[in-house]
Order: structure tokens, then sequence, then C-alpha cells
């Protein structure tokens, strides 16, 4: 499928190619495969805009001059370029070019590149036209919904937060089940993208089975991700582009339907509880009018978020160059919560004279700087600006808050937001993160057919933590011991780590006659990771000097209490890996493939006897297109294809390189004993016997075009098996711990589909062009257990993280207390929560989700949509059972709802009575279907004719507008239908307008 960009441009040059000069004369001709005529293909007279595309028949014409060049290209087979001459007619064959994006595979960590026709895995590329200039800082958050069975969640609105990132589903209990994220042969982790540019990247590969993900051994087990950043042309001039953008991004609503101040009031009054109680009706409406006060507005604001990059491309004969230079300035929309990056980013890329040489460097320098507040999702009063912006009653007015007297707020849950408030005035916390992706690779031509390559890469994080709470705000004064008069802390600490992978290899291309082909490599790799960490935590602050992050207010330890003693707190971890392996292709005629990969993994996890790991797949190929009785049919391409393999896990628990690292070992903590002697107990209990989680992978896949490619896309087929799952294992108490982690004889098995399609609905001489697109995955995960393995609330062959609770089966008519179902499906009131608990056959992780969309483009106009859908998906909503519940009357703010609240003149309804005796109770009350559909993304944009750009001098200007996360459709009432967790006081991910220019000369 044509890139968006090609397809901008060209229709750009069919308008104003009426405007070329008198001396030019029409050029016209054919463009073909070995298939025949290639639609789409585009042809643009070179240094200039005038350009068309190629119709149904592969044919075009153009306006030209005698000496022009005419480039002809397409995202499925490069460029080639013809000089015109004196004939009219130019042909062009692109056998032996189809080097499709969408199809072309590199496994940028091992130097090993095949185009599609030739691979048997099963892959999705995203190219850098649904990327560039989205209004999200992190790359990750881009890419939801734009590969199949590729998952992206993110939950938090933080600027920069960090997404849940899975592929296929979810294959661990507690092991690692985020995917291998590579960046042009740098190993990240999805954190790290917050710091990263995400206009420096030219493609986005998603490896998904067996045979795509078996040569990256102990890291490939929950797929992989491979990022390509920009990177110049050999012979190509200095080209500079310059893009600015501007978001505004705001609050999802909610359907709560919250009560006001006199509404408030008065049920206060109704209860006989809080400040409505003391009040009479007049004084009731007296308040309402001075004070009715929405503190989502006080703590949530429309966060503004500044875009500007700039890009130098160029190079030589034998060098090329890219260097960009980005700045990101976001606020989020909760308050103290805000991202500042800045990015340097750089590649080179060059070669010999001989062209047996060839070398790449590239080093990105990353800094940002980050406000995050903490204790969002809790129920803290005093510290959680969620729950104050949802949950304040309106009848307190910020005004009531003054500055510098924290001490003097009362200690009433009703002036939750004052606490709030002044909290944001007198606490701070920020994240800096300093970053350098680094890496070199060269490789040598020895022999015709024998290849020797190498690459180094490195990852320096540096994460420095700075917070801080005033001697005087109301936190600090609170908490302070009896006759502390200068309280209040701060604390900084400093995490450093380095990661370093180094990969060689040697390829050899074997001659075995014209139809076969065969080649296989040999690699090693080694990879090691460094930490080291240290932080204190100071206690007591002078008022009058203090200021956070300076170290002046100090208040030292004396002889006379205790108040002020500090802690100092340091790591010192390393990690390691040790590979070595092999890949074979074989190749008959283009007709069939054969792929085979040998791979031995070392993990310093494990003691020596389960320390090595062997992986391995192999995958099979069938052109059928390429078969004789398939001349003349609709197929331009029609490819079966196979694998089977196995990767390992060696992240027990989690992401990080440096956690359970010894979990071998028997350890014991320090603590007081009898009598208050310090004593030594049994910390955990080792399990010498911790070996591999292994990933078994089936993969049947097709691939087709049809229509002269105006319709492809793919299906696949897999399922996909844990086994040795990391699982805990309960323990007798008496042992000091309550259990250990064990490779339990039990199994995770996760089965789907994958489909993706685009069509090309529209192909006009007019210029109009429109394409659709589809991305859908289903998936069902479901965990047995292991003989003999009884853990609470997981069932045996049940769907993975299914909800097990007891269930709620509405009002009691009679007396308006609520009501539920017992274990055998029976009325009660009072549930046993250890007996009447069943499983609900629900759970968090969706069947289907994916995305569609269509793209426009009519003179230089485009469009671009994305609608990301999900369907099978439960939450609890508590924050609607925050709005709900009776027992927060008086303190917290209420649903309009519980004006319909069971009263012995209102029998039939939905809501308890407000005097329940069971109110405490609520199974599956909140428990809320959270599919949804959204529309993720839509973009429109316009590229200024080349008439009046060559007044000013540039080479292309496009204008756009656009909206993330704009609109959904949904049946979940709260603020954010997109979630995997419960809904609680978090902060929700906003929705964004945005607005930006980009220009090159």
């Amino acid at each position: 499928m044509k890139t968006k960009f090609n397809g901008i441009l060209t229709l750009l040059l069919a308008f104003v190619v009426q405007f070329t000069f008198a001396q030019e004369k029409v050029v016209s001709g054919v463009v073909s495969d070995e298939m025949g005529p290639v639609a789409d293909i585009s042809v643009v007279v070179k240094g200039t805009t005038k350009g068309t595309v190629t119709d149904f028949d592969g044919k075009y014409s153009i306006k030209a001059k005698k000496g022009d060049t005419l480039v002809f290209s397409h995202i499925s087979y490069g460029e080639v370029e013809k000089v015109v001459g004196d004939s009219n007619t130019i042909n062009v064959s692109l056998s032996g070019l189809g080097q499709m994006l969408e199809e072309v595979v590199i496994n940028a960590g091992y130097d090993v590149t095949k185009t599609k026709p030739k691979t048997t895995i099963a892959v999705t590329t995203i190219s850098a036209e649904t990327i560039d200039n989205r209004p999200n800082t992190s790359l990750i958050q881009t890419l939801q919904g734009q590969a199949a069975g590729l998952s992206v969640v993110t939950e938090n609105g933080q600027p920069g937060a960090k997404s849940d990132i899975t592929i296929r589903g979810y294959g661990s209990i507690n092991g690692k089940t985020e995917p291998l994220i590579i960046v042009d042969g740098v190993i990240v982790d999805s954190e790290n993208f917050k710091s990263i540019n995400p206009n420096d990247y030219a493609s986005v590969s998603v490896l998904k089975d067996a045979g795509a993900t078996a040569i990256y051994g102990n890291r490939g087990a929950n797929g992989v991700i491979l990022l390509t950043t920009k990177s110049g042309k050999f012979n190509s001039p200095l080209k500079i582009k310059y893009s600015y953008s501007t978001q505004l991004s705001t609050l999802q609503g909610n359907n709560y339907d919250l009560m006001n101040s006199k509404e408030q009031l008065n049920l206060e009054k109704l209860k006989g509880v809080g400040f409505g109680s003391t009040l009479t009706d007049a004084e009731i409406d007296a308040i309402s009018t001075y004070a009715n006060t929405n503190w989502q507005d006080v703590f949530f604001r429309t966060g503004v978020t500044q875009n500007h990059n700039i890009s130098l491309t160029g190079g030589g004969d034998k060098i090329n160059t890219y260097t960009s230079f980005a700045y990101t300035g976001q606020e989020g929309i909760l308050k103290q919560s805000d991202l500042k990056r800045f990015n340097v980013s750089t590649n080179i890329n060059g070669k010999s004279d001989n062209g047996k040489f060839q070398y790449g460097t590239s080093l990105k320098i990353n800094y940002s700087k980050s406000l995050t507040p903490n204790q969002i999702g809790s129920g803290a009063i005093n510290r959680n600006y969620v729950l104050g912006a949802f949950m304040s009653v309106p009848y307190v007015s910020p005004h009531q808050y003054e500055p510098g007297h924290g001490d003097e707020i009362p200690v009433q849950f009703y002036l939750t937001p004052i606490f709030l408030l002044d909290r944001m005035d007198t606490y701070t916390r920020f994240f800096e993160q300093t970053q350098f992706l680094s890496s070199v690779n060269a490789s040598y031509k020895i022999l015709d057919n024998l290849t020797f390559s190498s690459r180094l890469s490195s990852n320096y994080t540096e994460d420095i933590l700075t917070r801080a709470e005033s001697p005087i705000s109301f936190n600090a004064q609170l908490f302070a011991e009896t006759g502390n008069d200068t309280p209040g802390f701060q604390q900084q600490s400093s995490d450093r780590v380095l990661k370093v992978n180094f990969v060689n290899s040697l390829n050899y291309d074997f001659d075995l006659g014209d139809k076969h082909s065969l080649s296989a490599s040999i690699f090693t790799e080694y990879y090691k990771a460094h930490l080291r960490s240290f932080g204190f935590f100071q206690r007591g602050l002078d008022p009058n000097t203090f200021f956070p992050g300076d170290g002046s207010a100090f208040i030292a330890d004396n002889s006379s209490n205790d108040f002020f003693i500090d802690t100092a707190s340091a790591d010192y971890n390393d990690a390691g890996l040790f590979s070595y392996f092999g890949t074979m292709n074989y190749d008959y005629n283009s007709k069939y493939g054969l792929n085979l990969t040998l791979r031995r993994d070392a993990s310093y996890r494990f003691k020596s006897t389960n320390r090595w790991g062997t992986f391995w797949s192999v995958g099979g190929r069938w052109n059928i297109d390429k078969e004789s009785f398939m001349e003349g049919s609709k197929f331009d391409m029609l490819k079966l294809r196979m694998s089977y393999g196995t990767n390992g896990n060696q992240n027990i628990l989690g992401s990080s390189d440096f956690s359970a690292n010894s979990l071998d070992l028997d350890l014991y903590v320090g603590q007081a004993g009898y009598g208050g002697t310090n004593s030594l107990v049994s910390g955990q209990i080792g399990n010498p016997n911790l070996k591999w989680e292994v990933v078994t992978q089936a993969n049947i896949g097709l691939d087709f075009a049809v229509f002269n490619r105006r319709l492809d896309g793919s299906i696949d087929v897999y399922k996909k098996v844990t086994t040795d799952v990391f699982d805990f294992n309960i323990v007798s108490s008496m042992s000091g711990v309550t259990g250990q982690l064990i490779n339990s004889e039990g199994s995770i098995e996760n089965t789907g589909v994958d489909l993706t399609f685009n069509y090309g609905l529209i192909r006009s001489d007019s210029g109009l062009n429109i394409d659709l697109n589809f991305a859908g995955n289903y998936n069902k995960g479901i965990r047995y257990l292991a003989p003999n393995q009884n853990l609470p609330g997981v069932e045996d062959g049940g769907i993975m993280r299914q909800f097990f609770d007891y269930r709620y089966a509405g009002v009691n008519p009679e007396n308006g207390n609520l009501l539920f179902l017992d274990a055998d499906g029976n009325l009660t009131e009072n549930p046993n929560t250890d007996t009447d608990r069943v499983f609900l056959n629900k759970n968090s992780i969706p069947d289907y989700q994916g995305s569609f969309g269509f793209d426009v483009d009519y003179k230089g106009i485009y469009l671009q949509t994305q609608f990301n859908y999900v369907v099978g998906v439960y939450r609890y909503d508590f924050d609607y059972s925050d709005v709900v519940d009776p027992t927060s009357i008086g303190q917290f703010r209420s649903s309009r709802d519980l004006l319909r609240a069971w009263t012995p003149t209102n029998r039939f309804t939905d809501i308890p009575s407000l005097n329940a005796s069971n109110i405490s109770l609520s199974g599956t009350r909140f428990l809320q279907n959270a599919d949804y559909l959204r529309l993720r993304f839509v973009k429109l944009g316009y590229g200024v004719p080349k008439k009046y750009l060559d007044k000013i001098n540039l080479k292309s200007l496009h204008i756009f507008v656009g909206a993330e996360n704009y609109y959904t459709f949904t049946g979940w009432r709260g603020y954010d239908a997109e979630g995997q967790d419960d809904a609680t006081r978090e902060y929700p991910t906003p929705k964004t307008l945005s607005l930006g220019v980009e220009l090159s000369f």
C-alpha cells in the first residue's frame, strides 16, 4: 500500500500540474513488475512537486521537459529514476525491486534482513506516516490499535506515562509479559519512552510468532518490537525539515450525574449527617449561591503542549547523516503534572570505496524532567489530588484556603479539597531522566558470499527523584511529633543503569544453482547490565531557609530527641546473559522456503544446573501465486506460511533486569527478637530448582493481494502455550514466610486470530483517493493449574485474570437492603465471602480488540482516521461506588442516583436504602462492562501548492489539525473506559486537540 506521504505529495502535484511551462511535453508509459501492470506508483519530476500516480492498468501521464528525471516510487518497490529524452514514452519494469516496507522484516538486533515473500514469519510494520506529529509524548501510546495482536493500554494521564504492552495475550503469571523493545539495536524498556522523541522513527515492526522471535531467545517470549530511526541517503543534498505543533488536552467526561451544593446539603440534612444537618433551608439556599464548586475545574486544567522538531539529512558518495533536535513541553491536565523533554539524535552511515566495508553509528541524547504527583489512585484524602477533584463536596470554596496556614486547617473530611490545595502549594515531587542510547555496527564482506558483522550497543539511563514537604504544610504539621517545630522532609535518590549488548555474526550464502538458494548465519551475543543507586531521606527542615532540592534547610540530629534521624539507601546490582545461536534460510525457485533457528541462552538468574536453555523454531512458506495453476487468477500475491517453535522467559518478576536474581538462596533478615534482642529470621526459602519458563507457539498464516494489489492483507491463526510457569507456592507460615516461587506444572494457553486488511476503495484520475484499513485480534487466554494446586480465586481451565466474587442481585423491595446470590444461586442478604464467591467468566482482558479507519486525499487535502475498539472487557468502577456510598454523605460528594434510593414509598429501585444494614457489601454491584469504540485519532491536513512555496523558497509546507481520544462510544459511566485495572481515583487519559505545521527547505 502506498505511503500516505507519497499519496499526499502526488495529489498535491497533480493539483498544480496545469501551471507548468509551455516547453513541457507529455510523457506517458506503463509501470509493471513480474506479475504485470502496477497501480498506485508515484511518478514525480525530480526536484519539483509535479507528479501523478499510475492507474489500474499501470498507466501514467505527466508533463516534463527533456533532461528532467522522473522518479517512480512506491513503498512496495523503493525508487527508480528515468531521464526524459526525445521519446515521449517511458515504460518502467520494477521486477526484482519488490521490497515492500510493510513486508520488509529487519531483525535489527542481528542485522538479518528479508522481504516478506521470502520469510515465514508473522509481522506487522508501521510506517512513519502514522507516527509523526501525533499528540502523544510516548511513541508506545501511538502504536495502540495499529498492529493486529498488539495491545497497548495506558491507564494513567500523566505525561509520558508507561503503558501496558502485550502481544497475543499474557503468557506469564508473575514473569515479564512486556515484549522485547529494540531501538536501532539498543534494548530499551517501555518506561524509557517518556524521554524519547517519537518523530525520529522511520518504521516500527511488530514480530509475533515463534518464527520471528526465536532468534531473540531468552527475551523473545512475549514478542518483539523493532524500531528503526530515520537516516540519510547517499548522494542526496542537504534537506532541512521543521515541524511545530501545539495541543490542548482536557479531561474526559463522566456520566455520574453529581449533585450541586444545594442538593448535597439537602441530602446531608435528610440523612442527618454532615454540615447540611446543621443548616436551615434558608441557610442552605444562601450557601449555594456563593459556593457551588466543581473541584474538577480546580484540580484539573486545559493542558497546553508545544512540540518543536528540526531535522537535517543529506549524504555524499560514501557517507550519509541524519540529525535531529527536539523540544517538548507538556502540561498534564492534572495540576502539578507536566513533562519537559530535550532530544538530540544523530545517525551516520558509511561505506568503503569498494563497498565491502559498511558501518553505521547511532546516538540519542535524551533529557526529561517531569512533575509527577504520587499517591494517585489511593484513598489518601490529604495526598491524592484526583480524589479531591472527583469526590470533594461542592459547598466548600477554594477561597477557604489561606496559603501558609496549613497548621490551622481543621481535620474534617469534608475539607479534603483544602488539605489538597495546601499540599499542592507546599509539596514538590519531580523526576529527571538523562539517557544515552548508542550503537555502532560494522560489516565486512570477507568473500563474495561470506560477511562478518558486529554491533555494540548501550543504554545508559540516570533517574533522579526529588521530593520535599514544606515544614509549614498541613501534612507536616499534622504528623509532627509533639514538640517538633520544624517538621517536613526531603528525599533525593539516584538510579544509574548501564546496559551493554554485543553481537557478532558470520553469514554465508551458498551457491546452489539458479533455483536453489541457501544462507546460514551464526551469532554470539553478550549482554550485561549494571545498577548503582543511592539516596537519602532527611527529616526536619528549617522554614526560613527551605527550598526544594536544596540542603540549606536541613535540621541536624541532636541528643535531646529522635525527630531528625535521617536514613540513607544504596543498591549495587548486576545482571548478565550469554547466547550463541544460528539460523538457516532455504529457498527454491521463489516458491518454497524453509527457515530454521536454534539458540542457546544462559541466564544469571538460575543455578548452574538450570542456567542454560535451548530454544528453536522452524518455519515454512509456499508462495502459491508462483504456481502455474495460478496464472490468470485474481491474486497478485498469495502465500501460505507456517511456523512452530519455542522461546524462554527468565524474567521471573516483572520487567526489571535486577529483580529476583537470588531466588535459589535461603535468605535471612534482621529484626527484633525475644526481649527486643537483635535476631535473624527467615526471609526467603530458596528454590534451587527454579528454571526457564518456556513458551511454545504454533502459527499458520495467509498473506494475499488481489485486484492489482488494491486489496491486501493477512490472516494468522495461533496457539501459544506457556509451561514451567513461574507461580507462587503457598507454604506454612510457621517457616516465617508464606510461600516461594516455583515452576508450576500448570500451563497458560493463548489461542487467537490476527486479521489485517487494506483496501483502496477509490482511485481516480481526478485526484481523489480513499483507502480503508482494518486490524483486529481475537484472543482467549486460559490458565491450567498443576495437579493438586489449589490457589484461592484461580479456576483450573478458567480465563486469565478472571473475576471471582459473590454476585449482586439488586435491592430487596421489602427493606431496601442489598440482595446477592449465594454459591447455589439462592438469594441472600449476607453472602459468605469464603464460600459464596464464584468464577464469573469475566475479566479485564478483551476478547476482541483492534482498529479500523479510512484515509482520504484529494488535491493536496488529506484526512486520516483511526477508530479503536475493545470488546469483552469488565472492570470495577469504584469511582462510581464512591459517589453512591451513603456512608460518605457529609464527607464527600454524591451522585443524584441517591435521590432514587429505596424508601417505603419507592420500593422498586436499583439504589438501596440510605440506611441499608448491609451497605458495606458490594460483590459484583460495581463490576461494569467497559467495551468501547473510540475515535482514537483524526487528522486533517493541507499541502500548500508549489506556486506559492517558490516565492518563499520552501520545498514543502503542510498545515494540519488533529484530535486524539476525542470521542468514545461506551456504556462505561466513568472518566475513561480504557484500562485493565479497577477504576478508582486514577488519573484519566485526556482527550486532545492539536494544530501544527511542517515545512522543509
